[in-house]
């Protein structure tokens, strides 16, 4: 019984002697196979991206063009492109906002897309922005939790989504909270005590009486 090592050098010395029609057959069905093609020509290694964009990491000569085949069918495959370009970095992201992470220079158009397409890849934002941060949290409002400056803008942005986002709010304002249990009744369990305590106030009788609903006399 052969090795695994000795099985591994058959099979690459069997695709050493492929044609491009049996290297192009064998790529259209398991991409990874291009790993033992002597002759990559671009049709060969688009073919094979297609099938699997991680097989990109066998390609010899990387291209725009296969690089973006690879990253269309797996994001992640990001990670394995040599000259990354700002289309190729957006095209990742827009395919799973996490592939930010593999992003090497990130500008602030590749991480609105990224947050668009997933408000989680906040994390992976190096320099968060507040418009960043907007359009996350309009995403996912629960990345509230990710954002390291938050501004009243993006508190409500959050909130006016999902009353229940309140409890990741660092600041509560009163207004904050009002749009909270506006929209959902049960985010007043998220409210601080502090916002509870208002300033003792004189009341007049009649307003006492429309507080209560009904009129009140004093009684000598």
């Amino acid at each position: 019984m052969k090795n695994i090592q000795e099985l591994i050098a058959a099979k690459k010395a069997t695709y050493k002697y492929f044609t491009e029609k049996e290297s192009l057959f064998a790529v259209k069905l398991y991409g990874n196979t291009i790993s033992y093609v002597a002759n990559q020509t671009e049709e060969i290694c688009l073919e094979a991206v297609k099938d699997n964009g991680f097989a990109l990491q066998y390609v010899k000569n990387q291209t725009e063009e296969i690089c973006l085949e690879a990253v269309k069918q797996n994001a992640d495959a990001l990670i394995y492109v040599k000259n990354q370009t700002k289309e190729i970095c957006l095209e990742a992201v827009k395919q799973n906002g996490n592939a930010l992470r593999y992003v090497k220079n990130q500008t602030e158009e590749i991480c609105l897309e990224a947050v668009k397409q997933n408000g989680n890849a906040l994390i992976y934002v190096k320099n968060q922005t507040e418009e960043i941060c907007l359009e996350a949290v309009k995403q996912n409002v629960y990345t509230l939790i990710h954002v390291s400056n938050q501004t009243e803008e993006i508190c409500l942005e959050a909130v006016k989504d999902n009353g229940y986002a309140l409890q990741y709010v660092s600041n509560q304002t009163e207004e904050i909270c009002l749009e909270a249990v506006k929209q959902n009744g049960y985010a007043l369990s998220y409210v601080k005590e502090h916002l509870f305590i208002v300033e003792p106030k004189e009341l007049t009788m009649k307003e006492l009486s429309d507080i209560l609903g009904y009129e009140v006399k004093i009684v000598k």
